[in-house]
């Protein structure tokens, strides 16, 4: 399956789907905007790609992302994470999330297996197991002449009954949410020195 190329970080790329992006289209998203994609694909899967250009350097923003016992403390609607195991570059959490959704709270429990690529600045995750059929995508961070780009990527199918068209605006918001937690996070460490 291709990435959402929108929002892709290569400098001029073209999926199947025909989109395309270019440099300039990329750095149109100024400092501190959040520029998101949607994708509805078969059987109630979505897509998701959410970019974050900020000023704090990878390395900073790195070390919010892995830092997997505290993810809980700046990470928006996500109650706990715990990390259950390590393997070189490869970690296991488990993370629970829940949220208000038409006057109820929804809470789903996932457990993911991450890579770490440092070098490329991915974090790549899927679910072990969880309350969803699927749920995997990467974290990517690098930095051009302008910014540092923060860029993730989601792909979640609900399980049957769980209404993911009427959840997919918050999708959406939740994501943006996760990106805006990242860098004051970022920025507060940055702040203590």
């Amino acid at each position: 399956m291709a990435p959402l190329t929108l929002l892709q970080l290569s400098p001029q790329t073209t999926s199947a789907e025909g989109w395309a992006t270019t440099q300039a289209a990329e750095r149109s998203c100024s400092l501190d905007t959040i520029q998101q994609e949607m994708e509805r694909l078969e059987q109630g899967t979505r897509r998701l790609a959410v970019l974050l250009r900020l000023a704090p350097d990878p390395e900073r923003i790195w070390s919010v992302l892995t830092d997997y016992g505290n993810l809980d403390r700046f990470i928006p609607n996500l109650v706990s994470s715990r990390q259950l195991w390590r393997r070189g570059n490869r970690v296991a959490l488990e993370q629970v999330g829940s949220q208000q959704f038409c006057g109820l709270r929804f809470s789903a429990r996932v457990e993911l297996e991450l890579e770490e690529d440092p070098d490329a600045g991915e974090l790549r995750f899927q679910m072990l197991r969880g309350d969803f059929r699927r749920f995997e995508g990467t974290w990517r961070v690098d930095r051009d002449e302008i910014s540092t780009r923060l860029l993730y990527e989601l792909t979640v199918q609900g399980k049957p009954g769980m209404p993911i068209g009427l959840i997919e605006q918050r999708l959406q918001q939740d994501l943006a949410s996760n990106l805006r937690g990242v860098q004051q996070e970022a920025n507060r460490r940055i702040e203590q020195g």
